[in-house]
């Protein structure tokens, strides 16, 4: 089943369009009506119980699950306001005056509230998507489907949750632990627990997710979790939460059985044509052509019709330029830099210049894991060693054309690695959440005169409707 259309081409025939409808309703109603993301049961009871009996329903409830991947508040737009713009990559760009301009600007200087907007949007977008999840989770035992469908459903469903709360952990920290579907009353019931017992909980659901998943798809399924998908995630929760060593065994796995290859030509990872290539292990999948699965953001990242100024959004900045060696080939596929050979300011060209069918719907897929990230893990998990060096000389030749590095490079290993990561993963919702990683969000954002705060405010309303809740600080 085809992932880019999943609202209109679950099945050709007119009974699968009219469930998908059905769901997609539902699925809206279930989030986007309610006051808080506690209000996640389904309105009528007896329509839910009538709909995941076969195959084709829970396909099409897990497509829903992927189909949040796309919301405003997730990948389309939030998750690289809280995880890219909020580090010193980029900065909100030079559109104040209106529109959400002001938010991103307040986000970008840490000086955001508990009523701003578009972090709610990232807070309330990521509880649907894990809602999703929950209905998948919750309805499939009963189910009568073969077994390896049924445990491939449940390892996407697993996957796909296990994302949205590490998005939501790195982001705002302590979070409500929703694993099931759940009623408006008990959603009241639940407690805010720390990101620590977060991840546990992800590093199991990951582990389990694995085995049930395959090593990869073909055909219209290509785009889907698979087992590299929840191996590598499983490895950065892991890093996350302080574990190096278990860490270690997972990358190693991915390396020598799942496939993967580390492109020659960094040019060859970005563009419509290089969608699901060869060292892709997840994208978030977009197609457009005004089926409402296009993406928002190369129109934001991208000054239109390529003037000299503009509104454009996640703008890169002069710290990032300057964190790329002479030379390096990933600059020319990431950014036109001040002054270069497009115009002459700044702007991201990774996801697009142009849109195929309008704007706000272009067909760029998004990276949340790739195949140079799990070389790079692994240098971290190992830590400084000589293995660990050949690892990252190893993404930079390839994709940068840089000669090797080692301990004689001036820094210590976590900066030499930590700069490998940030021109590598620039404007891949990666810097904030390294940043946090390595501790090293005072210092770096110091350097821009800004004082950084690790974590969002919970949004407000959630504090309003639930008073066992507490405020970050």
């Amino acid at each position: 089943m085809s992932l880019l259309n999943s609202d209109i081409q679950i099945k050709s025939n007119r009974i699968m369009k009219q469930k998908i409808t059905y769901l997609l309703i539902l699925t809206c109603l279930l989030s986007s009506c309610s006051d808080a993301f506690t209000d996640l049961s389904p309105l009528s009871q007896r329509n839910v119980e009538i709909f995941y009996k076969t195959e084709g329903d829970l396909i099409t409830a897990v497509n829903a699950t992927y189909k949040a991947l796309q919301l405003t508040g997730t990948y389309n737009q939030g998750y690289w306001i809280v995880n890219e713009l909020r580090s010193d990559n980029t900065d909100a760009g030079s559109d104040i005056g209106g529109g959400i301009g002001p938010f991103l600007n307040a986000i970008d200087n840490f000086n955001e509230d508990a009523t701003t907007e578009v972090v709610r949007d990232v807070y309330f977008d990521s509880y649907v998507g894990i809602s999703r999840a929950n209905i998948v989770l919750s309805r499939i035992e009963p189910v009568s489907i073969p077994e390896l469908t049924k445990n491939r459903i449940k390892g996407e469903a697993l996957f796909l949750r296990s994302l949205f709360y590490y998005n939501l952990a790195i982001n705002f920290g302590k979070l409500p632990l929703v694993l099931k579907e759940i009623s408006v009353e008990e959603g009241k019931s639940y407690q805010q627990v720390p990101a620590a017992e977060i991840y546990k909980q992800l590093i199991a659901d990951l582990i389990q997710s694995e085995t049930y998943l395959p090593v990869k798809y073909t055909g219209l399924d290509v785009g889907r979790a698979t087992k590299g998908a929840a191996a590598a995630l499983l490895a950065k929760i892991y890093l996350t939460n302080g574990d190096k060593t278990s860490a270690v065994p997972v990358l190693r796995r991915i390396i020598s059985t799942y496939g993967y290859t580390l492109l020659s030509d960094y040019a060859k990872l970005w563009g419509t044509a290089n969608k699901n290539n060869a060292e892709s292990i997840f994208e978030v999948q977009f197609k457009g052509g005004n089926f409402g699965t296009g993406n928002l953001f190369t129109n934001a990242f991208t000054p239109l019709l390529r003037q000299t100024t503009g509104g454009y959004k996640n703008r890169p900045t002069a710290a990032l330029e300057a964190a790329f060696e002479p030379g390096d080939k990933r600059i020319a596929s990431s950014f036109n830099p001040l002054n270069g050979p497009l115009n002459a300011n700044r702007f991201i060209l990774k996801y697009g210049t142009t849109n195929a069918f309008s704007e706000f719907d272009a067909d760029y897929n998004f990276p949340v894991l790739r195949y140079s990230d799990v070389y790079l893990l692994l240098a971290e998990a190992l830590g400084e060693t000589q293995e660990s060096y050949d690892l990252i000389s190893e993404v930079r030749l390839k994709h940068g054309g840089l000669g090797p590095i080692n301990t004689t490079a001036p820094g210590t290993f976590s900066d030499k690695l930590l700069h490998e990561r940030q021109v590598e993963f620039a404007f891949e919702n990666q810097r904030w959440p390294d940043l946090l990683r390595f501790g090293k969000t005072t210092a770096v954002l110091q350097a821009q005169g800004k004082t950084a705060r690790p974590l969002f405010f919970i949004p407000q309303r959630e504090l309003d409707n639930n008073k066992q809740f507490s405020q970050n600080q």
